[in-house]
């Protein structure tokens, strides 16, 4: 009987305990989260195309020597401004003077041969008036049979001989002349190459290459540095050969420069005309404003846009990646359920989606931390 009566009492104790799992067991309701949501819609959305490209100087000038020589000075460094005449590099001249002096002394020599040559023309027209007043004389003699036909005759050669003296005379006065002429002329070059010596700037600009330091040896043709114009850059981008019909000049086009985390709004201002055969594609130059941090050789990336079409949007703080998916939370009958779905383009109206997603189908944005898939929410306004 005693028996009995524990076995009872230990069936009384476990389904008391049961009921208390249980109770314990029985979630609570959860609270809803609250979320703002956002419907999706279609929207006119610009169409374009995107294309990189280097940020390079309109105008570029490389600074060569013209004459082979030792370069004595450089007085110019990378980054610094320069103006335009200023010179940046000087050779040695120890030559090109020694060129100079020989011409000088050339020209000297011609100039003291000409009062010889000065005296001789005068001598020379002396004897020929001499020679023509005689002449005159034996004419009337000879008219009047004065005198025979042989005096006559040696009168008359004896003018001949004087005017040919003095028509000798004045050509050597002649080619003194040209000799002095180019005597002037060997001055002037070797003054000229002198003065190569000294290597200007072509233009105002910052000096962006130094390829010389003192006791080079500079060749001609060979750069010694390169100069780029300020305030005159653009990007030029390469396009694909099959978007020659789709840009023209002075279209506008927004230009992103990373380096800088800027914008700008930007014209195409050249378009190259031929097409590279490697990569098929030609190059594109954007004029771009001035900038003080703006330097070449920077990456830019630039969107050409073409006719807008309707594609369907939602906000972009309503759309998350996770790993290689992209997800949304639709709200349905009071609870966020994840979608996933296949963006496409993003901008400023939001994210454009390709899939996955209706039109008026309303989603989170933006997607509070920890919201999970299912979860009851309370949308707010």
């Amino acid at each position: 009987m005693r028996r009995m009566v524990t076995v009872g009492f230990g069936l009384m104790v476990l389904v008391s305990c049961g009921k208390e799992e249980v109770r314990r067991a029985t979630p609570v309701a959860a609270v809803p989260v609250a979320v703002h949501t956002a419907a999706a819609g279609e929207q006119e959305w610009p169409s374009g195309f995107e294309a990189t490209g280097t940020v390079r100087a309109r105008t570029q000038g490389a600074v060569s020597s013209k004459v082979m020589g030792y370069v004595q000075q450089v007085s110019a460094r990378v980054g610094e401004h320069v103006r335009a005449g200023q010179t940046l590099v000087t050779l040695e001249v120890r030559d090109l003077d020694s060129a100079v002096r020989t011409a000088e002394v050339s020209k000297a020599e011609v100039q003291a041969a000409i009062p010889e040559a000065e005296s001789s023309i005068g001598a020379a027209r002396a004897n020929q008036e001499l020679a023509r007043a005689t002449f005159r004389r034996m004419e009337d003699l000879f008219t009047k049979k004065s005198i025979s036909n042989q005096e006559f005759d040696e009168a008359a050669a004896r003018l001949k001989a004087a005017e040919a003296s003095y028509e000798m005379a004045r050509a050597r006065r002649a080619q003194i002349d040209s000799r002095l002429a180019q005597a002037d002329q060997g001055i002037r070059s070797a003054a000229v190459m002198r003065d190569y010596a000294k290597l200007t700037a072509p233009f105002a600009g910052v000096v962006t290459a130094r390829n010389v330091e003192p006791g080079n040896l500079a060749s001609p043709g060979t750069p010694l540095l390169v100069v780029e114009q300020e305030g005159s850059l653009r990007l030029e981008a390469m396009l694909d050969e099959s978007r020659l019909g789709s840009v023209k000049v002075g279209q506008p086009v927004e230009v992103s420069l990373e380096a800088l985390d800027k914008k700008l709004v930007a014209k195409v201002s050249e378009i190259e005309p031929s097409v590279d055969p490697a990569s098929r594609s030609y190059t594109v130059k954007i004029d771009l404003p001035a900038m003080a941090q703006l330097r070449s050789g920077m990456f830019g990336r630039t969107v050409f846009a073409t006719s807008a079409r309707k594609v369907l949007t939602v906000p972009a703080g309503a759309a998350q990646e996770r790993g290689q998916l992209q997800t949304v939370f639709a709200v349905e009958d009071g609870a966020a359920h994840a979608r996933l779905v296949t963006t496409g383009e993003r901008g400023a109206a939001g994210v454009e989606i390709l899939s996955g997603l209706s039109a008026g189908e309303q989603v989170v944005s933006p997607i509070p931390a920890g919201l999970q898939d299912g979860a009851k929410v309370e949308v707010r306004p």
